[in-house]
């Protein structure tokens, strides 16, 4: 029977749920073949708008019961973009982390993102869900090791080496690479079948992460290092907020004055009939 490869859906428990422009296999194949484009992003319009764009990987959060609320709604957004989202910081057990793995992959995510250790992420892989590990500089983490480059001297790169090889026996099909010299993170990235995801650490690794915070310019904090604002939303914001007080403040003056509501505004009564209302009202009064 021939395949109608129009359709791009593909059963699952309940729903049709739309094939991906990727899959870990994909990745896999595609690894020191190109570079991805890959954003986070935090609203079902940034979803949207990056799949428009032609971002290749999307992440997001899912680590609040808000942000599990929003993640059916950035797939749907994005429904045929390949979506990572990032479990909570301190899953207590590996049958923690798989359930929390479970219900991610069942909301509409493409894999997990974990910081946890290896012993944590080995029992997810074992359940063959997709897991993002994390090297290098990892703000959950940085009490550790405080907020900096990691990889800087002979005995940190190899020990970052050795975190990386740890993560891979651990099953783990990707990993996120953050603050790691240019140099060292090219060298890792030939070093493994890992798919190594720069934060930071230059262009020698399989993809170039961003959030949308730093692409949209949309904090008011000092832009990190590594970061490339291509807006300035922040201001678009203010303005859009002065905009708001200027309309509010608009509508009250005509208010007071009398410009509001005008004729325009209005439904009328036919003159016959409300003095038929009146006279009726009237009548019954009596």
């Amino acid at each position: 029977m021939e395949i109608d490869r129009s359709r791009r859906f593909c059963h699952s428990t309940g729903m049709l749920r739309p094939r991906k422009k990727y899959t870990v296999h994909d990745l896999q194949q595609l690894k020191g073949k190109r570079s991805f484009t890959h954003i986070h992003v935090k609203s079902p319009e940034e979803a949207a708008a990056a799949e428009a764009a032609g971002v290749d990987l999307l992440s997001c959060s899912f680590d609040s019961p808000e942000a599990q609320a929003c993640l059916p709604r950035l797939a749907a957004a994005a429904p045929n973009s390949f979506l990572s989202a990032a479990t909570p910081h301190g899953l207590a057990s590996p049958e923690e982390a798989i359930r929390v793995g479970f219900l991610a992959l069942e909301l509409g995510a493409s894999s997990v993102y974990c910081s946890a250790s290896p012993f944590i992420i080995e029992a997810m892989a074992r359940e063959r869900i997709p897991v993002v590990g994390h090297l290098g500089m990892v703000p959950r983490h940085v009490t550790w090791t405080g907020y900096r480059a990691i990889g800087r001297t002979v005995e940190e790169a190899k020990q970052l080496h050795q975190s990386m090889k740890d993560l891979e026996n651990a099953g783990a099909y990707a990993a996120e690479l953050e603050l790691v010299p240019h140099n060292l993170a090219r060298f890792l990235c030939s070093q493994t079948n890992l798919i190594l995801m720069s934060l930071g650490s230059g262009s020698g690794c399989d993809t170039q992460f961003l959030f949308s915070d730093d692409i949209l310019g949309d904090y008011e904090e000092r832009r990190p290092r590594h970061a490339k604002a291509y807006r300035n939303f922040l201001e678009e914001h203010r303005r859009l907020q002065r905009e708001r007080v200027a309309a509010f403040s608009e509508y009250i003056a005509d208010v007071k004055e009398g410009r509001f509501p005008e004729r325009c505004h209005l439904v009328e009564l036919d003159e016959k009939l409300l003095r038929a209302v009146i006279d009726s009202v009237g009548r019954s009064a009596n």
